[in-house]
């Protein structure tokens, strides 16, 4: 298959290889700059994982001070800080607006779309993006680098063909959900050019821990409501959050799980597992357990006064039988201190193509403070494939609409200094 160049112009020539949003919104701030963009993506069509994102109710951003909202990305908030800062929630909320899509505030200041969806917002962007004459290239993988440092190597159904660019903008994704373009092979590619990588690992994940059978046979799928979890971290502080989460048939995933799926991953690297504690009843004192659980039962069975004292039925119940033995669950003492303290060992973390996210990627030290590669001039990074992570809530999506938008300023900024 012959070579695909762009016409002959003045106009800089930037590959964008990666459709998501983060390629997608660098594509749109290189088109307003002048750039001739070509955006190449190796699925058969562009924004999959976003898509999907958006099946259950498109959460784009968060409406909380920015203050907090930055403290969300923990160990890399003072590297995004200046990228959000640049592109802020607020200004991520208005430009959807100017797509002609409307948002609100949910109940939890989480920020969604009015249709709840994610299809229309990206027709409407895709829309924008050709009328200023970005090409989108689909099923074109990207494969590294060709004889010269400016030609791109790429796979298509017809043959491998080359690209000639002044600029490249990687926007990869990181190396979970790998069905939908996000699968990590960028990684050794750039490795093999020097680059700096933190190992992908996954975040926002579930995690293992050794049911019996019969719990898991009879519990999977089951949902925990109403209930709350406690952490205590490696700086001995204890974190507790109500919420959500699920039973799975090898452990436990959900929301709830998710926001201390950083903390629990790292522990378990340095420690084999790690021990959150589930209050299954956090409406209600210790105490005030106490004295129902010790009410005489007379001939009604444990299950029973569980059920008309606490109203502990299904799951939760089937959680007490499952960590406490028959002996323990006889004492009151013991039994109401798990009812508001249950411990569940988690020993690893469910595998990285099953996470909704990544933590890992092309450490920040790596790229200059327009996040181009020191080792390759003209190659910017941005979006998950950096080494950052963030609990859902809308933080994901807005530090990869931030940097895309930073990777395209930075490429601009290159340009016009003359690619020094």
């Amino acid at each position: 298959m012959p070579a695909l160049r762009m016409p002959s112009s003045s106009a800089p020539v930037v590959a964008v290889i990666g459709g998501g949003p983060t390629g997608l919104m660098a594509a749109e701030v290189l088109a307003a700059g002048g750039a001739k963009v070509t955006v190449f993506d190796a699925m058969p069509s562009v924004g999959r994982k976003f898509l999907l994102a958006g099946v259950g109710g498109m959460n784009i951003t968060h409406s909380e001070p920015i203050g907090p909202f930055l403290g969300r990305y923990g160990q890399r908030a003072e590297t995004l800080t200046p990228l959000i800062n640049a592109f802020t929630p607020d200004q991520l909320r208005a430009w959807i607006h100017d797509l002609g899509i409307e948002t609100f505030v949910g109940t939890s200041g989480r920020v969604f779309p009015k249709e709840m969806k994610a299809a229309p917002l990206l027709r409407a962007w895709l829309h924008r993006l050709k009328d200023a004459g970005v090409n989108v290239q689909v099923r074109h993988r990207w494969l590294g680098w060709g004889s010269e440092p400016d030609t791109l190597r790429l796979a298509t159904p017809a043959g491998e063909t080359t690209f000639t660019a002044d600029a490249v903008v990687l926007a990869l994704g990181g190396g979970s959900w790998s069905r939908l373009g996000s699968d990590g092979t960028w990684a050794p590619l750039l490795a093999d050019k020097g680059v700096n990588i933190a190992p992908l690992a996954p975040s926002n994940c579930g995690f293992d821990l050794p049911w019996t059978a019969f719990f898991a046979e009879k519990y999977a799928g089951a949902p925990l409501k109403s209930v709350a979890v406690s952490y205590t971290d490696a700086r001995g502080a204890t974190i507790v959050k109500p919420g959500e989460f699920v039973v799975t048939a090898t452990g436990v995933e959900g929301s709830l799980i998710y926001a201390f799926s950083a903390a629990i991953r790292d522990r378990i690297t340095a420690q084999g597992s790690a021990t959150i504690y589930v209050d299954l009843l956090p409406g209600r004192s210790l105490e005030r357990v106490l004295t129902e659980v010790a009410i005489p039962r007379g001939s009604r069975s444990l299950a029973s006064h569980l059920q008309s004292k606490l109203g502990l039925t299904g799951v939760k119940a089937g959680l007490l039988r499952e960590v406490l033995s028959k002996e323990e669950m006889a004492d009151s003492t013991r039994l109401a201190r798990t009812i508001k303290a249950l411990p569940l060992k988690l020993l690893a973390p469910r595998p990285l193509d099953e996470a909704i996210s990544t933590a890992g990627g092309v450490r920040f030290d790596a790229l200059d403070a327009n996040l181009m590669l020191r080792t390759l001039p003209g190659v910017f990074c941005a979006g998950e494939m950096l080494d950052w992570e963030a609990p859902t809530g809308g933080y994901l999506l807005t530090a990869c609409f931030a940097s895309g938008r930073a990777a395209g300023a930075g490429v601009l900024h290159w340009l016009d200094a003359g690619r020094t």
